[in-house]
């Protein structure tokens, strides 16, 4: 069987046309690259004409934010593997400046001395926050003097809170406040003479007050 649709010689191209062919095309390839891809992909605009259609913009905006991402992940590599170690150090820095530059509670020292003929009672009191701490001394003049140390709250409803009894000539002591409230001390002369009861006090207290 013969096959009737062989192209004669003078139908097939000639070596020219094929070469004309080729340069259009590369022409073609080459004037596109200039003026559509170079414009859309990398902002590169030789001719003008991706500036004039808008691909250059858009190349622009595509170089840009590929910068932006290699920026990043560069600046994500290079992060010292111990940047939390360092914040928590100077997190701790400013925590123990600042301790340093609050204000301790104020320390106070005050005197008093009540005057207990026979049998006469006399209490002395301060008010005292929950915690605080105050060292005292107190003696007499003459002889013992029977001895309360105790504190209320009326805020809290404690009528009555004893910290130590006894009846000494002279006493040293401390009182930590169990409670926000009064605290203090009473005393009563059970001698036959005129006593005098002089308390001195230092700590964390407001002013001493007779209240009988």
């Amino acid at each position: 069987m013969y096959n009737s649709n062989i192209p004669t010689d003078r139908e097939l191209p000639s070596t020219r046309k094929l070469i004309k062919s080729t340069l259009f095309a590369l022409t073609a390839a080459v004037v596109l690259l200039i003026t559509t891809v170079l414009p859309a992909e990398y902002g590169i605009d030789p001719t003008g004409i991706g500036n004039a259609i808008g691909l250059k913009k858009m190349g622009e905006i595509k170089v840009s934010l590929a910068n932006e991402v290699a920026a990043d992940n560069a600046g994500g590599a290079q992060l010292p593997v111990q940047q939390p170690a360092v914040k928590e150090q100077q997190t701790a820095a400013v925590t123990a400046d600042v301790a340093q530059t609050m204000p301790e509670k104020p320390m106070v020292q005050d005197t008093i001395s009540v005057t207990l003929k026979p049998n006469q009672g006399a209490e002395v009191k301060t008010r005292m926050r929950k915690g605080d701490t105050l060292r005292y001394t107190w003696s007499t003049d003459g002889g013992r003097a029977n001895f309360d140390v105790h504190g209320d709250s009326r805020l809290l409803n404690i009528n009555y809170h004893n910290y130590e009894k006894g009846s000494q000539k002279i006493k040293e002591g401390a009182i930590t406040a169990a409670f926000d409230g009064s605290h203090g001390w009473f005393w009563r002369n059970r001698t036959s003479e005129t006593l005098t009861v002089a308390l001195q006090v230092s700590g964390e207290f407001d002013k001493l007050v007779r209240v009988k």
